[in-house]
């Protein structure tokens, strides 16, 4: 029957229905079959998936119909995010280099930072671009690099407690030819940094997955190292105490930027004295706040 499927259109509508079938589950850059076929085709054969229409009619050689195959059923026998399978995920358009040593980044920060309500412009949340700028539990240090992409004058320091974690932000900050502006630190939040360093930006995608949302992962987010998820019975457990130690690291008029998933209501009952801004993104309400320096000293 695959011998049949002679077109990239029809290895996407074929991916497209086995996924369906199988029950999968997605939020690894994608939200339904559809989308997670294209990612998946697109990427194997080296297509560009914003243009992937140009494409369809394209018929596949015997190889890369073995290949796409294999992943596709791959991805149903194994349940695997996609990104691990291709070694490829995307973050505010750009392409990163991800496996499971660290989790396949997705995050909103990647859109508050490239847009006008970061720095510069009226009604900013900096009056100017930082100078320097730190990220907490930067994972494949997607982040990092897109701050670094960013603010072109700013050195950044990029933090992990994983080892491995941070040999895959290496590559990417090697990727991205960052490696004179990009430091990655190995520790627990702030413990290791050079102890005068103050930043003007202090970012934040930290593990906020409460302990009965764990325990109720689908396989998909199993294969992502749990370390980069669970924050404790209310998803706080990091999140705390990157808003306790901030005051110490941050510059006058700096900031925190922070994502925390939806314990929202637990960390204003946490800590009802702070004016968190809440900042809305497209995909996102009430997952990301803004504190300025002032505030927290």
């Amino acid at each position: 029957m695959t011998d049949e499927l002679a077109t990239v259109l029809d290895l996407v509508r074929y991916a497209t229905s086995r996924f369906a079938a199988a029950g999968l589950v997605f939020g690894h850059g994608t939200a339904e079959p559809f989308d997670e076929a294209v990612f998946l085709v697109g990427e194997a054969l080296e297509l560009p998936t914003e243009r992937m229409d140009l494409f369809y009619p394209a018929r596949l050689t015997a190889p890369e119909r073995t290949l796409v195959l294999g992943l596709i059923e791959e991805r149903i026998a194994s349940r695997k995010p996609a990104p691990y399978l291709v070694n490829r995920a995307y973050m505010h358009g750009l392409p990163f280099y991800v496996d499971e040593r660290a989790i396949v980044p997705r995050s909103y920060l990647g859109e508050v930072l490239g847009s006008d309500m970061m720095a510069g412009e009226e009604h900013a949340l900096l009056p100017e671009a930082p100078a320097r700028v730190l990220d907490l539990c930067t994972g494949s240090g997607c982040l990092a690099v897109l701050a670094a992409l960013r603010f072109p004058e700013a050195a950044v320091d990029a933090v992990d407690l994983s080892p491995d974690a941070l040999e895959v932000a290496r590559i990417n900050v090697a990727d991205y030819g960052l490696e004179e502006r990009v430091s990655l630190f190995a520790g627990d939040l702030y413990s290791l940094l050079p102890p005068r360093a103050r930043y003007d930006l202090i970012l934040s995608n930290p593990p906020y997955v409460d302990a009965e949302a764990m325990a109720g992962l689908p396989p998909e987010y199993r294969h992502e190292p749990a370390m980069a998820l669970a924050a404790g019975e209310d998803g706080l457990a990091i999140v705390a105490r990157i808003i306790e130690g901030a005051s110490r690291r941050l510059s006058p008029g700096g900031g925190l930027l922070c994502e925390i998933g939806r314990v929202r209501p637990a960390l204003e009952d946490r800590f009802p004295e702070l004016p968190f801004l809440w900042l809305d993104t497209e995909a996102s309400s009430g997952e990301v706040f803004w504190l300025p320096a002032e505030a927290l000293r």
